[in-house]
């Protein structure tokens, strides 16, 4: 029997890890990017497991793993800074970095047992390509509600996509067996 709960924990907690060092060594180098930019570096990691998963070789050698696991830290950046103002400093203390990323992947964990629980964990019968269709989808509608200055008319809004594709990319780790 599958522990939903621990599982996401572990994967949570080994993006975090990367996420925290690096924040250590560069800073809030992030807080530089405009929304479009962080969606952007999205969808560049992405599109790269899509041809990944498509061709089978890497001429790189970085591995599908690292980039879901980017995506997930990407998702919390952009969370972060959605909620930063213009008077908010680029440089933040390590510390308040560590409590906003838990925050936002608290909300967003919530927000995974929510869809869970209607959804009954379809996503553990879901091929991770699937997965990787998905995030693809949620980064293009993103896009357009950006182009669109954030007005949509039925939908829901960036952060509930940034809130999914770091949920999927959770559950394509998972299964990855991160």
């Amino acid at each position: 029997m599958s522990n939903t709960a621990a599982e996401y924990d572990a994967v949570i907690n080994n993006c975090k890890g990367l996420f925290m060092k690096k924040t250590r060594d560069y800073g809030t180098a992030w807080r530089i990017l405009r929304p479009q930019s962080i969606t952007d570096q999205i969808f560049i990691k992405a599109q790269r497991i899509r041809t990944l998963e498509e061709k089978k070789i890497s001429k790189v050698g970085d591995d599908i793993t690292g980039e879901y696991v980017g995506i997930v830290n990407y998702c919390v950046i952009a969370m972060m800074q959605l909620d930063c103002s213009a008077d908010t400093p680029s440089e933040l203390a390590v510390d308040h970095v560590e409590r906003l990323f838990n925050e936002k992947v608290l909300e967003t964990k919530e927000l995974m047992f929510a869809k869970n629980h209607d959804y009954g964990e379809a996503w553990r019968d879901m091929r991770i390509s699937s997965l990787t269709d998905l995030i693809l989808m949620k980064l293009l509608r993103v896009k357009q509600i950006e182009d669109n200055k954030g007005l949509t008319e039925a939908s829901e809004g960036v952060k509930a996509n940034y809130q999914d594709m770091l949920n999927y990319s959770v559950f394509a780790l998972i299964k990855l067996g991160l």
